[in-house]
């Protein structure tokens, strides 16, 4: 019978712990608080009296806690190591890349196999098609794990040996939400400054994003490729476009922060030379 063991059991480890239980696995349970499992017992989950037996009683033992001093006070507990040897450890706590590279380290010296994931959906995401899970660690490892991995989502992205991968590429994907957010934010306050529907502004933002999506694919692909001649968005015209937002924001008397600090990094890169190149070429001024 397919068995896993779920250790965490916060909104996203419930919702992970259910989805093993209709997919047929036996599921053990462990959370510091232990009344939030009753539901999940009532579905067929058994219930560990402790972490270590948690761990003793499955082949593959997913995590998914608050953060990595969570995760480390658990794991670091009485018998918890021991358990865990000849075992498959599945880190899925949002941590930094050195944080799963000590993870992984302390996983060796238990003799366990250990992956790093990152989930890159909200609980009612889970289990979809296009669910995005990214996963790093040993190829052979990941491919002994893969099947039990899709019960959480279609989309698994396996991102190599490298352990702090998963990690990494969640950083990165982070930056690049919370730089849009900001954005988006700073063009609902102009909107509003001229009288604006902000949920019009939205809809429009909606439409146009997956053909943003397809411009920063391909800006990407111009940045690993180290060939900056323009094939896409001069870098000038970005320039001078957020000259103007800044100009905008001054004149409208609203916050200034955001294109203030867009601006001068595009202006640092024109002053380098940088404006004949494709946009990407900003990432010049980023590595300084």
């Amino acid at each position: 019978m397919k068995e896993i063991s779920i250790i965490g059991l916060g909104s996203m480890g419930e919702t992970i712990a259910r989805l093993y239980l209709r997919s047929g696995y036996r599921v053990t349970l462990w959370n510091r608080t232990a009344s939030k499992a009753q539901p999940l017992v009532q579905e067929g989950a058994v219930l560990a009296p402790s972490a270590a037996a948690a761990a003793r009683a499955s082949a593959i033992v997913l995590m998914c806690v608050y953060d990595y001093k969570a995760a480390d006070e658990i794991l670091h507990a009485q018998d918890v190591g021991a358990a865990l040897a000849g075992r498959l450890l599945i880190q899925l706590t949002t941590g930094s890349p050195q944080d799963a590279r000590d993870s992984a380290a302390w996983a060796r010296q238990q003799d366990a196999a250990y992956l790093d994931g990152a989930i890159q959906a909200a609980p009612s995401q889970m289990g979809q098609a296009d669910t995005p899970i990214l996963v790093s660690g040993d190829n052979a490892v990941f491919r002994r794990a893969e099947a039990a991995l899709r019960i959480l989502g279609g989309n698994i992205v396996y991102l190599g040996d490298k352990i702090g991968s998963a990690s990494t590429m969640d950083l990165a994907t982070l930056s690049y939400i919370y730089g849009a957010v900001l954005g988006f934010m700073h063009g609902a306050r102009i909107a509003e400054s001229e009288g604006i529907d902000v949920a019009a502004y939205g809809a429009v933002v909606a439409d146009i994003s997956p053909t943003f999506g397809a411009f920063l694919k391909h800006e990407g692909g111009v940045i690993q490729s180290g060939d900056f001649t323009i094939s896409e968005s001069p870098l000038r015209i970005s320039v001078e476009a957020t000259q103007r937002l800044l100009q905008t924001a001054r004149e409208a008397g609203i916050n200034s922060e955001f294109p203030a600090y867009a601006s001068g990094l595009l202006k640092r890169a024109a002053d380098a030379g940088y404006g004949g190149e494709e946009l990407a070429a900003l990432i010049k001024v980023l590595r300084q």
